[in-house]
């Protein structure tokens, strides 16, 4: 008989393994890639992300300079909420507005030019009825309550007036 008859040919005599089991574990394992870096590989997206990190830090800081800009307009509406008479919302409206305007601007207006200047300045104008009572309300008893259309137009007007620019010469806080 021939070697390949009887098994005891080369592979035969230990030569190597006999089985697809032997086989799979005399496998050599694969090298590993090595690892993919999380930086960027590119001077552009460092550049993008360089620009994006300025661009969230310029809208953080406008969002919280807008936050300290409307700190006046917040106390005034809480404030507002807490008024029990027609001469106190006189008031908050003029303390508002005197933070948001030039003092030079707001502080000598009185009676119809006060009402004038709150209807110019508003989004949608301040209504003739609640304007009058606005300047009458130092001559109105202590104990009379506002009208609703007064709350509801002055809550209008320091919710929707634009504050002007800060000139150097602004009297009001910042």
């Amino acid at each position: 008989m021939s070697d390949a008859q009887t098994g005891t040919g080369s592979a035969a005599a230990g030569a190597g393994p006999e089985n697809l089991v032997d086989l799979i574990d005399g496998l050599i394992d694969p090298v590993e890639p090595p690892p993919v870096p999380l930086v960027p590989q590119t001077w552009g997206w460092a550049a993008l992300a360089v620009l994006i990190v300025v661009l969230l830090a310029w809208l953080l800081w406008r969002w919280a300079a807008r936050c300290r800009a409307d700190a006046y307009r917040r106390a005034a509406l809480t404030a507002l909420d807490q008024a029990g008479t027609a001469a106190d919302i006189a008031v908050i409206l003029r303390r508002a507005a005197l933070a948001a305007y030039p003092r030079a601007e707001v502080a000598g207006l009185a009676g119809r030019d006060w009402v004038a200047y709150l209807d110019r300045t508003g989004r949608g104008g301040f209504p003739a009825a609640a304007g009058e009572e606005l300047r009458l309300a130092p001559y109105r008893d202590d104990a009379a309550a506002p009208s609703d259309e007064l709350r509801d137009a002055a809550g209008t007007w320091l919710r929707t007036h634009r504050a002007a620019t800060m000139p150097a010469d602004h009297g009001g806080k910042a």
